[in-house]
């Protein structure tokens, strides 16, 4: 009896998160707030056998550079890859863009960060790098979508978390959204 409320609620709160995504992303297409993801398949498969690779150099690139929306190249790995293959690169791009974006701001601290984002958006997350609970908090924010995982990658490398333990939730972390979002996509295509 207890299980069957369990997933009663978690098939709610899966249709709920499921349909908020539909009306952010038909908000976004309606005011063209990125390119069609088509743009990127087009480009990957022009390298034929080595497209797998160009792809994943393209999410390593979204994830550092804040340029291409991470939603738009996680569309494009599905159609490209389908939703288990286009997964597993969306993965490894992503998670080796954060693991280059969390020691590019180790290394070059706050100034390099603000170079990238607005300075509004880094202050308003650079108030919990001092906080001993810093580290759940980056896993919560990376565990759930819509949050600016990029920009959270280089404000822990500004935190005291150690390289080890932000590994650990990027790679951990990571896939729970990934995977909802390949899964979604890959229904809607």
């Amino acid at each position: 009896m207890k299980n069957k409320k369990i997933k009663q609620v978690l098939d709610i709160v899966t249709f709920i998160i499921a349909l908020l995504l539909i009306v952010i992303i038909g908000i976004m297409f309606r005011n063209n707030m990125f390119k069609n993801p088509k743009t990127i398949v087009r480009t990957v498969e022009k390298y034929g056998p080595f497209g797998i690779i160009v792809f994943i150099l393209i999410q390593i690139v979204q994830v550092i550079l804040p340029i291409i929306p991470g939603g738009i190249s996680n569309i494009a790995g599905v159609l490209l890859f389908g939703g288990f293959k286009g997964f597993i690169v969306n993965y490894i791009g992503v998670v080796v863009g954060s693991i280059i974006c969390f020691l590019l701001s180790r290394k070059f601290g706050i100034k390099l960060v603000k170079t990238l984002f607005k300075e509004k958006t880094v202050d308003k997350y650079t108030k919990y790098i001092n906080n001993e609970k810093f580290s759940i908090f980056f896993l919560i924010t990376i565990l759930l979508p819509f949050f600016p995982d990029d920009l959270l990658c280089y404000i822990a490398g500004l935190s005291n978390i150690k390289t080890k333990k932000f590994i650990l939730i990027i790679t951990l972390g990571k896939p729970l959204s990934l995977l909802f979002y390949s899964i979604f996509i890959n229904k809607l295509i």
